[in-house]
């Protein structure tokens, strides 16, 4: 039997096809007050980690329950350096 975790800590497991998975809570919904789960995957155990510590780190910077101190202008510009950068090309960056 595994060991009891922290509320709020991650979990790790390992699949029957060898890859492993890591689950979080990504934030709380402030409507409804449900938790939001979201997962890493991984071929290894080291790697969902990194992984696991990443994600949590992004999800906290985007924390949903803080959405009412933010300006549109910091929404925006947080946006594009956590979501929209990562994912775009080196010669369409200067366009945004």
């Amino acid at each position: 039997m595994g060991k009891k975790r922290a509320n709020g800590e991650c979990s790790i497991r390992k699949w029957k096809d060898g890859w492993w998975e890591g689950v979080y809570t990504a934030f709380y919904d402030p409507a409804t007050g449900k938790q939001k789960i979201k997962n890493v995957l991984g071929k290894t155990q080291a790697e969902v980690k990194e992984k696991l510590k990443k994600a949590i780190a992004d999800s906290q910077r985007l924390d949903m329950n803080r959405s009412g101190t933010h300006t549109v202008k910091s929404w925006v510009l947080m946006w594009h350096e956590v979501y929209a950068e990562p994912r775009l090309r080196e010669n369409i960056k200067d366009y945004y």
